[in-house]
């Protein structure tokens, strides 16, 4: 009897415990990992879910598309600035910038608005995953569309994404396949396809991106519409050898073939493990991720759900081991504080200067990621972001008594003079170089940006709740006992575990 009671009471524990919700922690541990920053209300609701419920949650309410309108972003011709005077060309070069400025703060603030982070942060990765640069593409319409062709596949089918972005214009620009044509390969997407895209780096010949390279010929572009274009009188139509398979292959073939290999699945599972847990991936955990990626077609949200639900990406020491990314530390203070950003165009200078300028990665292998985002330089620029940050509450009433100007038109004035000068101290030369309607928009937008830390603080109960809500580890250096308030904020995000996630 006695047996058969302990039995029952442990059938009993063991469906409760599965039913349970997973807790605060556990709930900002995910919200953390998988979008930008965790407000203390999504704390809440997550917390109140298993782990299994609140993993099919933020699959279940991915988005395929922006919340907000894109720009206006025209498409202007290759070659435009050829035929143009000195003078226009100035122009048309000021205007690029402000529409990429415009481009960067739409996306922003997409990741601040959205009901699904983790769409957004999945864009993110695709797009540091699939790189292009609109410092080489020349095209703020060509880079958006090819945004909302990463929202559109961000969690949906590797293989689909693959074949998309494979023809997409501003990739056919970036990676030269217009100028790969038969008798005259040009070889860096057959390269970079491989090493950077699927396979990864050693799992595949020279010889093999000759081959592929052939069989890309004719993927093209058109200037005049801004479109892929297919040129069949280019196309090597010869008989090629890529990975041990022979035959009559087009490019669609070759990222079939590529998508074949089991080192593809493996290759993707390795890099969504740095990208959620660790900087080093668990090779028996990344094989499970991989398998079941491959088992399903290469549906990502299958891949995603077997990440989030391993032991890797709840384990303790996997905790605070991942940096902050630029986009991380900004979105996600401002998701975390609960701070309303009405025009996120100040950020779009902030994540560049801390070293992310969306829209334009360094080079072909994208960000770095890791302990490459802090250097001397980056990590003095985020905690002056911090300090700026946490004292805008106050800032303006400072301004505003600036040299004892006295009329509320000098005051307006000041406080115009000292944000623009601001303006190419805290957010770079880039922001020096706005112009007339946006450098004033700049200007409003960053006076907008204010964290009221009474509202915020009154949902905790005491110093210990506000860490946890901060920091993902213990703070290495504390504020004093008995600190309170913006303070106290202050002094917790200003901790080094502050950049950690």
């Amino acid at each position: 009897m006695l047996r058969f009671l302990s039995a029952a009471a442990i059938v009993l524990w063991s469906s409760t415990t599965l039913a349970a919700g997973m807790g605060e922690d556990d709930a900002r541990h995910l919200l953390n990992r998988s979008g930008f920053g965790a407000p203390p209300s999504s704390v809440t609701s997550f917390s109140r879910l298993s782990r299994n419920q609140a993993v099919d949650r933020l699959l279940a309410s991915a988005r395929t598309a922006p919340v907000l309108t894109p720009p206006v972003q025209e498409y202007v011709r290759p070659g435009r600035l050829k035929d143009a005077s000195e003078e226009e060309k100035k122009a048309l070069q000021r205007a690029e910038f402000a529409k990429g400025a415009e481009l960067r703060a739409w996306w922003l603030q997409e990741m601040l608005q959205t009901p699904s982070p983790l769409s957004e942060r999945m864009t993110l990765f695709w797009h540091n995953h699939f790189v292009s640069s609109q410092q080489k593409v020349k095209s703020g319409r060509l880079m958006l569309d090819q945004n909302l062709l990463l929202r559109r596949h961000a969690l949906g089918n590797f293989g689909d994404l693959l074949h998309a972005v494979a023809k997409d214009p501003a990739m056919v620009i970036y990676l030269d396949s217009a100028t790969n044509r038969k008798g005259q390969p040009n070889e860096n997407f057959a390269r970079e396809v491989m090493e950077l895209f699927t396979l990864g780096e050693g799992r595949y010949s020279e010889q093999d991106i000759k081959e592929a390279a052939r069989a890309f010929t004719g993927w093209s572009f058109n200037p005049e519409q801004g479109t892929y274009q297919w040129r069949p009188f280019i196309h090597d139509d010869g008989e090629k050898t890529v990975l041990g398979q022979r035959g009559n292959f087009d490019g669609d073939a070759v990222l079939d073939i590529l998508l074949q290999q089991p080192a593809t699945a493996e290759f993707i599972a390795a890099k969504l493990w740095r990208e959620f847990v660790s900087p080093t991936p668990d090779m028996a955990e990344t094989r499970r991720i991989a398998e079941a990626c491959r088992s399903s077609g290469y549906d990502i949200r299958r891949a995603l759900k077997a990440l989030f639900l391993g032991k890797g990406f709840w384990a303790k020491e996997n905790r605070g081991v991942l940096v902050k990314s630029p986009v991380d530390l900004v979105v996600g203070s401002m998701r975390t504080l609960e701070i309303s950003v009405p025009d996120a165009l100040p950020l779009a200078f902030t994540v560049r200067n801390l070293g992310q300028d969306l829209f334009a990665p360094p080079n072909v292998k994208g960000w770095p990621g890791g302990e490459a985002w802090i250097n001397a330089t980056t990590l003095l620029a985020r905690k002056q972001f911090i300090e700026r940050l946490l004292r805008n509450e106050q800032f303006v009433t400072q301004m505003a008594r600036a040299d004892g100007v006295e009329s509320s038109y000098e005051q307006g004035s000041m406080r115009n003079r000292l944000r623009t000068k601001e303006l190419r101290e805290e957010f770079g030369k880039g922001a020096g170089r706005l112009e007339g309607d946006t450098r004033m928009r700049m200007v409003q937008a960053v006076s907008d940006i204010r964290f009221d830390s009474t509202s915020w603080l009154k949902r905790f109960d005491n110093a210990a709740a506000v860490e946890r809500a901060l920091l993902p580890i213990p703070a290495i250096s504390p504020p004093a006992v008995g600190t309170t308030g913006i303070a106290l904020v202050r002094g917790l995000a200003l901790d080094p575990a502050y950049q950690l996630k």
